[in-house]
């Protein structure tokens, strides 16, 4: 049975000076949409998500835009349901925002007055602010970190739901985010097994918390290293995800393709005959090579999907 192909997401330019030609050759490509990272600051460095996404949708007509994961907790979630809204009516609906928690750098929380350990549990209170704020005409919460008193707000985003929301993680925890909050999940470093017992998960949690009606799709973030020499291919991924996120590139290796695009495709593919509905490219390569090596593993992928 042929598998059907899923959309396929590369990262937002690098360069603020290119950013106009970037999302023109991406759109030209037939790229579905591009994905940006969110940090305050990411051992010293940062760059907002909602800010980037912004000027992509001012100089874009097609693609979708994703956050892959904004750190929603270290915000307070009324100025950011706000913010995504504007984003995604100057967008024309073309915002998915993706949240998560993670903490490789306990400093950055640290940094903007939160305390790591409480972020999980404030993001699933702003992920209600949030879905409240943009469907409702006006707002009452009272939670643990954040309060809201009849507050109002406008412009709402184009759906009628909202914003589309994702969850990104591998853990139990997050799976049960998504049943409970959001619209669908994005994994990383996990097997296909683990991949397809998300989805079994998310289920499960979302018939308990009433929402057994919803359909959740699943997608994959995945870092990789495309060349057609395999070991220069390996070097290109493991250098970056070391300096990246400071841990030795043996703690990521076993799911993360390098190689030729056909390598690469066929690491992806089982994933997606288990039902990845679209693809995130981390593409460890000069930033003026990552659209021709994104555009190479999709069009091997596509092949393989008929």
């Amino acid at each position: 049975m042929a598998m059907t192909m899923p959309k396929i997401f590369i990262p937002g330019a690098s360069s603020d000076e290119g950013l106009a030609g970037f999302a023109r050759d991406a759109e030209a490509a037939g790229i579905d949409g591009v994905f940006v990272g969110d940090h305050v600051t990411f051992y010293g460095s940062g760059s907002d998500a909602l800010i980037r996404l912004a000027a992509l949708a001012a100089v874009s007509s097609t693609l979708e835009l994703q956050t892959c994961v904004y750190l929603l907790a270290l915000r307070h979630p009324t100025p950011v349901a706000l913010q995504a809204a504007m984003v995604d009516r100057l967008s024309n609906g073309r915002l998915i925002l993706g949240v998560g928690i993670g903490g490789e750098d306990p400093n950055e929380w640290w940094a903007c007055g939160v305390d790591p350990k409480t972020r999980a549990r404030r993001t699933d209170e702003a992920l209600q602010v949030l879905r409240s704020l943009w469907t409702q005409e006006e707002t009452t919460f009272a939670g643990k970190f954040f309060t809201l008193n009849g507050v109002r707000m406008r412009p709402k985003p184009t759906r009628p739901a909202g914003v589309t929301l994702q969850v990104g993680g591998r853990s139990d925890a997050a799976f049960r985010r998504t049943a409970r909050y959001a619209d669908g999940w994005t994994g990383i470093w996990v097997s296909v097994r683990r991949f397809v017992e998300a989805g079994e998960k998310i289920a499960e949690f979302a018939a308990e918390a009433g929402r057994g009606d919803v359909a959740f799709p699943r997608g994959m973030q995945v870092w990789m290293g495309v060349d057609a020499d395999r070991e220069q291919a390996k070097a290109k991924v493991g250098g970056s995800m070391q300096a990246f996120y400071k841990l030795p590139f043996e703690a990521f290796e076993k799911y993360t393709p390098y190689g030729t695009p056909e390598q690469v495709a066929e690491f992806i593919a089982p994933y997606v005959e288990a039902g990845c509905r679209w693809v995130n490219f981390v593409v460890a390569d000069a930033p003026e090579a990552v659209l021709e090596r994104s555009v190479a593993v999709r069009d091997a992928l596509q092949k393989m999907c008929g």
